[in-house]
């Protein structure tokens, strides 16, 4: 959307000064809403709120109902809806204003919830839009938002059809084209549901629509008379105006990313993050980096085999020259490692990240601190990489358990190598886990091969919902049975 456009529609909405007695549907999408971030919240309930296109405060004075100890942020791309909000609720320690654009958010994170009555509709990017604002979640923050969907005024536009005259109405999404726009950090959906109106006349339909500042046209419409369109609905003794309303709740993964780790070195991590990365459109993060000595260095393997733009490669923050541990490679170079100064890197994309860690669990970083304490710092759930071969169910079998031991999330295993249905099964049984994907012996690497393995790996949220640091996961196998003859 030029700059242009967006004065325009925030001048729309700075005239409507009959905003409050015209928006009869604003205000019962508004109280809708309400009840289902209500009934989405915990009991607790949010104590830092983000409302985006707030117009006079409907959704806001609400929320301030629902959640009176949380600290709400109340925005508006018009400082005139910002100025009546205000007026109409006051200020206080919990509740502030703020003039923004939605799009390009000028306010820090992370906020519990962040939400939306009846905005959406006007973003020229929904989808670059919902991934600027997932940034700004908490992990397992909430996003809720309202917006037209396909199928809204169906009579008014039918005049215009009849007329073969360009509808000025922007066109709106499926419900199902939402689905698809939604971050891929977390998991949501859309219900829609339709609200009727009984404007008096179609006239005064036009009116009440630019009485709420809601008559900017879709860009590159030409104008055309409105006269034939109004001469045409009054031959309908009844005008109806059906709004067909999408209501989205998204929730934030608690984690945003996982930690790639293995049951020793050579089993295959940097394959596997490469995978993974391409799989779920991830950033890629190699924390500690040794043995540059005698091979490429695996922050540019993997940004070669995954195809990964800069945007989506973070440095790693030691990096190390002989093939040794980290902690080893370090005192090589008269260096210690601080582990405080690992930090996993901010990713304002919305993206999950990959972080690819160095050997196995127990590899030691600094006196007293190995891998494994990296693991539990960063709170990812772990992706363990095992070898097919004979000794995997061992090797994997005590990964995990020190891995449980620490209460550390596992997201599951990969498994390198011949097909070994037995290991498989044992690892499943005994280790109570999931196997993600069993990826073939590589004669060649390659971005070809990568993302050909890479369609073998379940999406990111599919991934998320395997995630467990405990109980069992349900439809375990039971042991493989022997071969007969």
């Amino acid at each position: 959307m030029t700059s242009a456009r967006k004065h325009r529609i925030a001048r729309s909405f700075n005239a409507a000064s009959g905003y409050d007695g015209a928006a009869r549907v604003q205000r019962i999408v508004a109280d809708r809403l309400a009840r289902r971030i209500a009934s989405a919240s915990a009991q607790s309930g949010p104590r830092r709120i983000l409302e985006v296109g707030c117009g006079t405060g409907f959704l806001t004075q609400r929320l301030r109902a629902l959640f009176p100890a949380a600290q709400i942020v109340a925005t508006d791309i018009a400082p005139d809806m910002i100025r009546r909000a205000r007026a109409k609720l006051g200020e206080g320690p919990n509740l502030a204003f703020h003039v923004m654009d939605a799009e390009k958010p000028d306010l820090d994170g992370p906020f519990d919830l962040i939400c939306s009555s009846m905005a959406m509709q006007w973003f020229s990017d929904r989808q670059m839009a919902m991934q600027t604002l997932c940034a700004l979640l908490a992990p397992d923050g909430t996003m809720a938002f309202t917006t037209l969907c396909s199928g809204s005024f169906t009579q008014w536009r039918g005049y215009y059809a009849a007329l073969n005259i360009e509808c000025p109405m922007p066109e709106h999404p499926d419900p199902q084209t939402l689905e698809r726009e939604w971050p891929l950090s977390g998991r949501g959906a859309w219900t829609c549901e339709t609200i009727v109106d009984m404007p008096r006349s179609a006239l005064s339909f036009v009116r009440e629509l630019r009485a709420i500042g809601a008559g900017t046209p879709r860009p590159g419409h030409v104008p055309a008379s409105l006269r034939h369109v109004l001469e045409a609905a009054r031959r309908d003794a009844v005008f109806s105006a059906n709004y067909n309303v999408a209501f989205g709740i998204f929730r934030r993964a608690r984690h945003s990313g996982v930690f790639v780790t293995g049951t020793d070195t050579g089993v295959g991590k940097t394959v596997v993050s490469a995978v993974l990365a391409r799989a779920w459109h991830a950033s890629y993060w190699k924390p500690l980096q040794s043995g540059i000595a005698d091979e490429p260095a695996d922050t540019a393997s993997v940004a070669t085999l995954a195809a990964l733009s800069p945007d989506r490669l973070h440095p790693p923050a030691g990096v190390y020259a002989a093939s040794l541990s980290p902690e080893d490679a370090a005192a090589c170079e008269g260096k210690v490692i601080d582990p405080d100064l690992i930090v996993l890197p901010k990713e304002d994309s919305g993206r999950p990240i990959v972080v690819e860690g160095a050997g196995g669990v127990m590899v030691p970083i600094s006196a007293g601190f190995l891998m494994l304490d990296l693991m539990e710092r960063l709170r990812l759930p772990v992706v363990l990489v095992a070898r097919s071969t004979l000794g995997t169910i061992n090797h994997t079998l005590l990964s995990l358990a020190v891995l449980r031991q620490r209460d550390i999330p596992v997201m599951g295993v990969i498994l390198n190598g011949p097909d070994n249905p037995y290991a498989r099964s044992a690892i499943e049984r005994h280790g109570q886990v999931r196997i993600l994907a069993e990826f073939p012996t590589l004669d060649v690497v390659s971005s070809d091969t990568v993302e050909q393995l890479a369609r073998m790996v379940p999406d990111w949220k599919e991934a998320c919902a395997f995630s467990t640091g405990g109980p069992a996961p349900q439809g375990i196998p039971e042991s493989q049975p022997c071969p007969q003859g």
